[in-house]
């Protein structure tokens, strides 16, 4: 595993010089833009494994992407090497349908302190909820970026991740629509401690979401994927694009429904991916 070919496979052309926040800036737009958030292992018939020669081979050599536990464990192994304080996290995403965090850790995150500051870097977490940026570790403060205004707040250790939604325009709608039914425009993403991880501490969980009937990722194949302007998203036959700020506090959201031969296509054109396995959508 060296540096240099992450950087190709991301295509990061600089030479970084110091493990400032403009780098980790740029490393990190590069990474979510390079690497798509997905889940097509479990779909193809294929294992995912935790080791980080594995997360490596397959992410970089074999330029897939990968779900939450992959993509930003091999962030922290790119930034550990370029001299970063970095450490793993772990959090409890928000189940919309249960209206609730999940009672079991099911998501890692990144923490990087740079002069003092801390920041929260998470790569994995893929879709409309996907940050741009680090996002400093401050409780209650609005944090504006392209994708939206995020916020973190912080009650007795315990610290919440949120985003303001925004109207979605669909052309093949005839009103704009938030995304998700729930009452107010606030959409809660994860909560989380400050209690350093390491990555064996999901080995469970990587098992378990692989054979769980009643877990969403078991549920659905999914393949997101940030663009210049938005996100891409294929998920089962289902392919959209999302372009932010198309209008004023709107955006634009164009849903196509492909065919299987149309789903491979795609796959390649739009994610960069070409699977070994045939996949089952």
């Amino acid at each position: 595993m060296n540096i240099e070919e992450y950087f190709s496979r991301i295509s990061y052309n600089e030479s970084p010089k110091d493990a400032d926040l403009q780098t980790l800036t740029d490393i990190f737009q590069h990474h979510i833009r390079a690497i798509p958030f997905e889940n097509l292992s479990m779909h193809c018939g294929e294992t995912i494994h935790l080791e980080l020669e594995s997360t490596y081979n397959k992410i970089v050599r074999k330029k897939r992407g990968g779900w939450c536990l992959e993509s930003n464990h091999l962030l922290f192994w790119a930034l550990q090497e370029l001299g970063y304080d970095v450490c793993i996290l772990g959090g409890n995403s928000y189940d919309p349908a249960e209206g609730a965090y999940t009672a079991e850790m099911n998501h890692i995150l990144l923490k990087v302190v740079i002069k003092g500051n801390h920041y929260i870097v998470d790569a994995g977490f893929g879709g409309a909820y996907q940050a741009w940026q680090p996002l400093m570790l401050i409780s209650g403060k609005d944090q504006p970026q392209i994708p939206g205004i995020f916020r973190f707040t912080e009650d007795n250790g315990t610290w919440s991740f949120e985003k303001v939604k925004r109207k979605h325009y669909s052309p093949e709608q005839s009103a704009p629509s938030t995304d998700t039914p729930d009452s107010g425009n606030i959409r809660k993403i994860y909560t989380f401690t400050l209690e350093p991880r390491d990555i064996n501490d999901f080995q469970e969980l990587n098992t378990y979401l692989q054979v769980s009937p009643d877990d969403i990722l078991r549920k659905k194949s999914i393949c997101s994927l940030q663009t210049l302007e938005g996100v891409c998203a294929l998920v089962g036959w289902t392919f959209s694009e999302m372009k932010y700020n198309y209008m004023e506090d709107m955006d634009l959201l164009q849903i196509t429904t492909l065919t299987d031969e149309e789903v491979e296509k795609t796959l390649k054109e739009k994610f960069n991916i070409v699977l070994e396995n045939k996949l089952v959508p």
